[in-house]
């Protein structure tokens, strides 16, 4: 089962105090199943952003117990410092990160939003994607004029809080929570130490864009000679030598002709609509949902774009780092390499590392952390610090240490011949399959993307794309069907003393059973593709490997079978009729077509030996 991990990230009005940081932090700590990331204090900003993760329940537990804190050793009465803010909990975001859906998640923040309201008397308001009106998706929308501004606000209706009273709360003020996508920050190197260039290249890539130049701005847009400014009547494009009567006109230009919202970009640069003369012509930079700067790193000798991606799924790591490249080399410039800071997560590096595979005509039909080094090798991520995998990518999958499929081959082998019934048959079967698809995977690769390959390149990295999802779906099977056996294991060992009990009993058997059913049936399935992935393989690949494909569909259909008497040794024992008449019936038409597909497999291979 894929492990779910949510990242919580609230911002703290104390920034000074370590005892107090250090108090709100142990409460995050003291719930199981948690994990402290980061803790990031500013004196200046009297600002604690702290960096959490965990499963959902524990994210819930960890995010209301660290806010209540918060709110029992914070006066906001006597608070100062830079930063904007209007509560001792200032905003708590919540961001899915594996295995949890946006929903999923914004039912949590709701969750956590009334109990901070109702329990600790906090007016909450609800932001970002989980906020119940348009403007308060906006952060700084619900946080204009800070705490000082709350009393006044309170008492107006357009700004009743979504949870807690609407009453001044003078100590603790009042809390933002709710969902936005993971910020992954990103920084790429320059081999220059000058500043400029950086946010030269920095302008061009964020969403805002930059003010609009004439002359002289090749190949640096920061040397154009004169910024275009707005007058009465006078409105140009940034992006061409268009100019407009009125804003309304040159708007509805952008938008045909270069295919942005002018007005959205003037709200970025916090420009009124109505009040635009002398001010600086805008215009937008290549990618949404990125936020830009350049500086200057002393620690790493050289100049550094400095990248928000506020949603990776829009906007990706290699995205902005190829175009940088392009920029960077119109410039002089050469990209030395990226820098993740923080954390970033699994399927991020898996876009990235997919992205490249296929620039270089390679497959992506390989190991997951195949596709990973990948990642990391292609957007250079060594190239000023040490990037460990292991610690940085949040959702990397990963088995537990004890799971069967850990095991050397030498001990699993030793596990299975043991007295104990498990692992057995169904694990055994599972296993099977994952190797009959690996192999399908292997000559795919093998004979892909070679000299003379072009008219098979498209079926067989496809096949082995398929391949591997089969193998990783199978190898998790390989635990789960002794995990299935376990649950009806301790089923039976429930009492059974009173009429209740055995009721009880009775069902988490019948259930058991059933999750006995489920995963061997699901393995059977998944060897019958295995089986079909190998014919193609076997039509398309290396008549030099064919025998491999052989091998791997004779050891698939071992798994369908073996899935297939996994399912009706437990039918015998499940009361329910019609479910036993319906796995029955999949059952027999399962080993029809897979025998059918072996067959086909067999004479194919046959034929080029």
């Amino acid at each position: 089962m894929e492990e779910k991990i949510i990242e919580c990230v609230p911002n703290f009005s104390e920034g000074r105090d370590q005892n107090v940081i250090k108090e709100i932090t142990d409460e995050i700590e003291k719930v199981e199943g948690t994990k402290l990331l980061d803790v990031d204090p500013g004196p200046d900003m009297n600002r604690v952003v702290v960096t959490f993760i965990g499963g959902p329940e524990a994210v819930q537990e960890a995010a209301f117990n660290s806010i209540k804190k918060a709110a029992e050793l914070i006066d906001m009465s006597t608070h100062h410092g830079s930063h904007p803010r209007m509560g001792a909990t200032d905003v708590c975001p919540f961001v899915p990160v594996n295995g949890v859906t946006e929903e999923e998640c914004i039912e949590i923040s709701r969750k956590v939003a009334q109990r901070v309201g109702e329990e600790l008397q906090i007016p909450v308001f609800l932001y970002e994607k989980s906020a119940t009106t348009p403007e308060r998706q906006n952060l700084a929308f619900i946080r204009q004029g800070e705490y000082e501004a709350l009393p006044d606000k309170l008492e107006k209706p357009e700004w009743k809080p979504d949870f807690g009273p609407a009453e001044f709360n003078a100590k603790a003020g009042a809390t933002v929570i709710g969902v936005r996508e993971f910020l992954i920050a990103y920084n790429i190197n320059l081999n220059t130490r000058e500043a400029k260039y950086a946010t030269d290249i920095a302008f061009e890539l964020r969403e805002k864009g930059r003010s609009a130049r004439r002359g002289n701005i090749d190949p640096v847009y920061l040397w154009g000679e004169k910024i275009i400014r707005y007058q009465k009547d006078h409105f140009p494009c940034g992006n061409c030598d268009f100019i407009g009567k009125s804003i309304d006109e040159t708007t509805e230009h952008c938008e045909k002709e270069h295919d942005y919202d002018l007005l959205k970009l003037l709200k970025l640069h916090d420009m009124d609509p109505q009040k635009l003369e002398g001010r600086p012509v805008k215009k937008p930079g290549k990618f949404k949902h990125c936020k830009s700067i350049g500086w200057l790193v002393p620690e790493y000798d050289r100049a550094q774009i400095s990248i928000n991606l506020t949603d990776y799924k829009v906007t990706s790591m290699h995205d902005v780092l190829e175009e940088a490249r392009g920029l960077a080399m119109k410039r002089g410039l050469v990209v030395t390499g990226s820098e993740i800071v923080g954390m970033v997560p699994f399927q991020a590096l898996l876009k990235s590392g997919k992205y490249y595979l296929e620039k270089q005509g390679r497959s992506k039909g390989i190991p997951v952390k195949d596709i990973i080094a990948t990642a990391v090798q292609s957007l250079g991520l060594t190239d000023a610090a040490e990037f460990n995998i292991e610690e940085r990518v949040l959702g990397l999958p990963k088995n537990p240490q004890d799971a069967l499929v850990e095991m050397k081959v030498t001990d699993f082998a030793d596990e299975v011949s043991r007295e104990s019934p498990a692992p057995g048959g169904g694990s055994i079967a599972a296993l099977s399959g994952a190797l009959g698809a690996s192999l399908g995977s292997m000559v795919s690769n093998l004979t892909a993307n070679v000299r003379g390959s072009q008219d098979v390149d498209e079926v067989l990295n496809e096949a082995a794309e398929k391949c591997q999802d089969i193998k990783n779906q199978l190898v998790k099977a390989v635990d789960e069907d002794t995990q299935a056996f376990n649950a009806f294991m301790e089923a039976r060992r429930l009492p059974s003393k009173t009429e209740k009990q055995n009721k009880e009993r009775e069902k988490a058997m019948q259930d058991g059973l059933k999750k006995a059913v489920s995963v061997p049936l699901n393995t059977a399935q998944l060897c019958l593709r295995a089986i079909e992935a190998a014919h193609t393989v076997a039509e398309n690949g290396n008549p030099n490997s064919v025998t491999d494909v052989g091998v791997g569909a004779q050891v698939a259909f071992a798994g369908v079978q073996g899935g297939i008497y996994n399912v009706l040794v437990n039918l015998k024992d499940i009361k329910d009729a019609d479910y036993c008449d319906r796995m029955r019936k999949k059952c027999e038409t399962l080993e029809k077509e897979a025998q059918e597909a072996l067959k086909s497999v067999v004479e194919l291979v046959k034929s080029k030996l």
